[in-house]
């Protein structure tokens, strides 16, 4: 079975807040109220220069900022072994408070929330997706990222979060329709679009298992590209040994200050991980960009540019291979990064540079 609610990492929700034992326990309201605001004046600097131009999230985290509009986030902000205001990364309560925050100071967005068990994502890694994707619809505009809500984005996979197209349309205007395999996943994003009068996103549950456009895209609708970030592990076995390595490098980078390591039971260790199908799937992101590309020939007429990220560049050769199998007229590779973490991005079209133009042009 095909599946594609598609994101990071996954949380618990049950499980209690890990206990923080660093330096800040020791320190008094008005010291930490100081000390953070002396800390986040070199927040504002660039530091992530990896990420997108465009994307708002190339500086440091300003922490009074984010607690100003998000009150809850308070509580996990401290001071890590480097002395530096942060979370504990390796808390699943901290990093969906911080995502709150992160979504309503910058994207406007007054209540978000996932149900419990799935998945989180980096807010900052999804943006920069969004930001390439609209320099690659710019090629074939002038040079401009288009920014109209005639701009069509068929999300595959949207997931409970529905993160891609809050921040697609909130920095582009754009049109987004959304879908997932997963009732419940749905019904979550579809709150989340009530309740902050999101209209310019639709969600359509996807009722073939084994399909990824068919059954979603009508007859004659058209889409000016098409987003999915799609699951990487082949296997229940190879997901739980990435949640491993994750814990191992969370740990690392939180610090013991944090006391990461001393709070997590190998239970919980496997449930962030995310054993679901939203990390696996029979062959991996191979096999299923590789669907994808293959079934994206029927609906050649239909889309400007298919999209994809590719977590693994081993990956690629295959990905490749099916592109030419499926005579791609044009094939780009986009590299991303996040810090240590590189990704890229695939895209394909069936149509000539000049039908680009024209389809843009015709908006």
């Amino acid at each position: 079975m095909l599946c594609y609610s598609l994101f990071y990492c996954n949380f618990n929700s049950k499980r209690n807040i890990i206990k923080n034992t660093n330096k800040t326990n020791r320190l008094s309201s008005g010291q930490k109220t100081r000390f953070i605001s002396e800390k986040t004046h070199q927040d504002n600097v660039a530091v992530k220069p990896d990420l997108h131009q465009r994307n708002k999230h190339r500086g440091r985290y300003d922490f009074n900022q984010l607690i100003a509009v998000s009150p809850l986030l308070a509580q996990f902000v401290k001071l890590n072994d480097h002395d530096d205001v942060s979370i504990d990364f390796a808390n699943p309560q901290a990093v969906k408070a911080l995502n709150q925050a992160l979504l309503k100071q910058f994207y406007g967005i007054s209540a978000w929330d996932i149900p419990e068990n799935y998945l989180c994502p980096p807010i900052p890694g999804r943006a920069d997706y969004l930001h390439y994707i609209a320099d690659l619809l710019a090629t074939a505009n002038g040079g401009v990222a288009p920014k109209s809500g005639a701009v069509r984005v068929l999300d595959i996979g949207v997931g409970a979060n529905i993160i891609y197209p809050i921040i697609g349309h909130r920095e582009y205007g754009w049109h987004f329709i959304g879908t997932d395999i997963d009732a419940l996943a749905i019904a979550n994003a579809q709150q989340i679009l009530d309740v902050n009068n999101l209209e310019a996103i639709e969600l359509r549950l996807q009722g073939l298992s084994s399909a990824i456009f068919k059954g979603v895209v009508l007859q004659n609708e058209t889409f000016d590209i098409t987003i999915c970030n799609p699951p990487f592990h082949k296997s229940l076995a190879e997901a739980s040994a990435g949640t491993q390595r994750k814990w191992h490098n969370l740990r690392k980078s939180s610090g013991k200050s944090f006391g990461a390591s001393q709070s997590i039971n190998k239970a919980s260790t496997l449930n962030f991980g995310g054993q679901s199908t939203e990390l696996y799937c029979a062959g991996g992101e191979e096999a299923f960009i590789g669907q994808m590309v293959s079934e994206s020939k029927q609906f050649s007429t239909q889309c400007l540019w298919f999209t994809s990220l590719v977590s693994k560049a081993s990956s690629l050769p295959s990905v490749y291979r099916t592109l030419k199998k499926v005579n791609a007229l044009q094939v780009k590779t986009i590299n991303m990064a996040q810090g240590q973490k590189k990704s890229r991005i695939i895209a394909w079209t069936f149509l000539s540079a000049t039908q680009q133009r024209q389809w843009l042009s015709s908006k």
